[in-house]
């Protein structure tokens, strides 16, 4: 089976979870709004006005598989870890995997609104004051405390430091490698200063990076660049920079 990815075409975004799970399980998978040489945004609209379907998706991220549209991130690295072995398979670790990824999920929000901390409707440049404000609070209070968070769950593990849960990656151990990632692009000042204090959380990310299917496909065209449309978005006001 070839699994249709339905996300925007031209950034990372939410999708981007999901496409690092995809290529960890060296699945087959058709990145749809990204088919062929072009942008076909049509494309992605078109799976949430789909007619006929019952459970429609609010937005995307959606995946397609076995006849099924699965949207919203963590539903879909739920489904794509239980059926390629990115989760632990007994009950338990799976929840825990699962309670992991919300979590991650609510990072994403706080990051995404120190930008638009309006809601998205208007521009950053519409928000810059009332950014700058959400930003540093971010740097501050947010990033220490989500970061310290994960590390503390590094630590915890009694299967040992080097995943998230048990002994062995599973789907939220590559979410937080996306996220770390992303906040050096947004936030290098903030990340310069605070990784020292964070150094397993550090060592997953790298970790991360070095798995061959990873590896090959941070090396690739496939993987988007970092932008200033997506979540991360770098603005050196919002660093703390004079």
């Amino acid at each position: 089976m070839t699994y249709q990815l339905y996300y925007w075409p031209t950034i990372q975004g939410r999708g981007e979870f999901v496409r690092l799970a995809l290529e960890e399980a060296g699945a087959a998978y058709e990145d749809v709004g990204r088919r062929g040489d072009g942008a076909d945004f049509g494309a992605v609209a078109e799976v949430l006005e789909r007619a006929g379907v019952a459970e429609v998706p609010f937005a995307p991220p959606v995946l397609e598989a076995d006849g099924r549209l699965i949207s919203q991130t963590a539903s879909i690295l739920l489904y794509l870890g239980r059926r390629h072995g990115l989760a632990p398979s007994d009950e338990a670790g799976e929840l825990w995997a699962n309670q992991l990824q919300l979590c991650v999920t609510d990072w994403v929000v706080e990051i995404h609104d120190t930008h638009h901390p309006l809601g998205p409707s208007l521009y950053y440049e519409e928000q810059t004051a009332e950014a700058a404000r959400r930003a540093a609070v971010f740097r501050q209070d947010r990033l220490p405390k989500w970061l310290g968070y994960f590390e503390q769950v590094l630590a915890a593990n009694p299967a040992g430091d080097a995943y998230l849960v048990g002994d062995a990656l599973s789907h939220v151990d590559l979410s937080v490698f996306q996220v770390v990632a992303g906040l050096r692009y947004a936030f290098p000042r903030a990340m310069v200063a605070l990784e020292p204090d964070y150094p397993r959380v550090v060592a997953l990310h790298d970790r991360v990076a070095a798995r061959p299917a990873i590896a090959a496909y941070l090396d690739s065209s496939r993987r988007i660049p970092f932008t200033e449309e997506g979540i991360f978005r770098h603005y050196p006001a919002l660093d703390g920079e004079p």
